[in-house]
């Protein structure tokens, strides 16, 4: 089974995960909260492929109780695919409109926390849609780098080159969507799945300009034993001017945690991860898997 997401990986996942995202993880999306002068830009936290808001059901209440907001959505809900029906079950529509639904969002929390940047977390799909609204959607000024709405993008396992996942790339070339194998993928498991298939025209057109933006400061974990972004190492970035990158792998920090792509949001070694991304200066980064 392709799965992307964290939720609804797989259909044994979906049965063990059945928050279906209508309610905030605890910590999150508190429209009154007053960033800390510590902590003063807000976290956006953006969940993978047929996965919900409840991905970060672990992640959110632990930097809530670091001081940070934090603000997570739901988005890419398409019911027009046997997969995206599901309750629950978001991340499936067309990465374009969903990368919209992100810039609506964080100009929604900007404006609830008046900040002039914000952090992004992001899983899996999350990572490139996140990508996708820096370059495409107004998250990033390349004439003033200044002017970015991010500062920090912190990135879990995502399918930023593509993923050869159960070798659907030999399939799947979506984006024109004019082939049977396209429109089948769509309908079964949703444009958004077709459109992380290695060599799909999305990711073509995503990936022309270079993998960063100016002024963004990236952090890419990735797991030696993901089944899902495929190869891992596929996750990576490469530094563009005036950008940085930090790629990490969760077993040079903890060999023991072999969490699934799925569970990583929820991974002890993740979370210190994620916590050391968004600020240096906390420094436990010991091994609990």
């Amino acid at each position: 089974m392709f799965g992307i997401g964290a939720a609804a990986a797989d259909p044994v996942e979906a049965m063990e995960h059945p928050a279906d995202g209508s309610s905030s993880p605890p910590g999150a999306n508190d429209w009154q909260c007053a960033p800390a002068a510590a902590h003063p830009d807000p976290v956006v936290l953006v969940h993978g492929t047929w996965d919900n808001q409840n991905a970060w059901d672990v992640l959110a209440p632990d930097l809530r109780a670091a001081g940070y907001c934090v603000y997570s959505l739901n988005y890419g809900r398409d019911t027009s695919s046997v997969w995206g029906v599901r309750p629950g079950v978001y991340g499936t529509g067309d990465m374009r409109a969903s990368a919209r639904e992100l810039a609506a969002f964080v100009e929604r929390v900007r404006a609830a926390t008046n900040s002039a940047r914000v952090d992004i977390v992001a899983h899996s799909q999350g990572g490139v849609v996140t990508r996708q609204y820096l370059r495409f959607e107004g998250g990033a000024d390349p004439a003033d780098p200044s002017r970015n709405k991010v500062g920090d993008v912190v990135m879990i396992a995502a399918t930023n080159h593509g993923t050869t996942a159960l070798d659907m790339g030999r399939l799947v070339h979506l984006g024109s969507s004019d082939g049977p194998a396209d429109r089948m993928v769509g309908a079964v498991l949703g444009t958004a799945a077709a459109q992380q298939v290695v060599g799909s025209e999305f990711l073509k057109r995503l990936n022309a300009g270079g993998d960063t933006e100016a002024g963004i400061r990236y952090t890419v974990i990735a797991t030696r034993v993901d089944q899902v972004t495929t190869p891992p190492e596929s996750a990576f970035l490469r530094p563009g001017p005036a950008s940085r990158v930090e790629n990490l792998w969760v077993q040079s920090f903890c060999p023991a945690d072999t969490s699934g792509h799925g569970s990583l949001p929820r991974s002890p070694t993740v979370i210190r991860l994620v916590k050391h991304a968004l600020d240096p200066a906390f420094g436990d980064l010991t091994c609990a898997a």
